[in-house]
């Protein structure tokens, strides 16, 4: 058989092969997702931010950020129960490919090279609550770059688990307009530690 085509085949079999699990993982992870308004949520948040930031009066500004506080809350809740929803998924599939893209069966293949997402929601969930909870007494302006910064880490992840790192790295940046470097530098350091302790970065 010619190398060229024997080279077509083979592409075309990996490629179907990775297709299919990444539409086992989009399913998997938003059968669990659509149980929860959490995307719901963060829009509201995120134009509830951009809406405070713009207002030039000093009283409608604080009336918006108050009443973003419960929204903050509910969203921290929601996201808790679904980490904790999640982590009574099997071992196996919620393994992440710590690869650079998205390999066929790369997670059994290289089992070392990979970490639990299980793990990774439940650092989400704290870091997201903590930031909510605001123990540290930021500022309006601060809490929601706090809370951002950990939502947007948190995208990262279920996008890496869905496609790969490089693929949530280029989404975070274009819908974003923030790197995943920069994310990571911004968010609590708490999280920015067992975040790095579990996937290495």
């Amino acid at each position: 058989m010619d190398i060229f085509v024997l080279a077509m085949l083979i592409a075309i079999g990996a490629y179907s092969l990775k297709s299919k699990d990444e539409r086992r993982r989009i399913a998997l992870l938003g059968s669990h997702l659509g149980n929860y308004q959490i995307e719901k949520l963060m829009e509201t948040l995120s134009e509830g931010y951009l809406r405070a930031l713009a207002e030039n009066d000093p009283v409608r500004r604080e009336q918006i950020w108050q009443l973003l506080e419960s929204t903050e809350l509910k969203l921290s809740d929601q996201f808790n129960r679904f980490a904790a929803e999640f982590s009574r998924v099997p071992e196996l599939q919620a393994r992440v490919s710590k690869l650079p893209v998205s390999l066929p069966f790369a997670d059994k293949l290289f089992p070392r090279a990979t970490f639990d997402l299980r793990t990774l929601l439940t650092i989400h969930a704290q870091g997201i609550a903590r930031a909510a909870q605001n123990s540290p007494g930021r500022t309006p302006k601060g809490k929601a770059f706090a809370l951002s910064a950990e939502l947007f880490l948190m995208q990262h992840s279920c996008h890496w688990f869905c496609k790969s790192k490089t693929v949530a790295s280029a989404r975070v940046l274009m819908r974003h307009q923030t790197s995943y470097e920069q994310v990571l530098a911004s968010v609590a350091p708490e999280t920015r530690q067992a975040y790095g302790d579990l996937v290495g970065a």
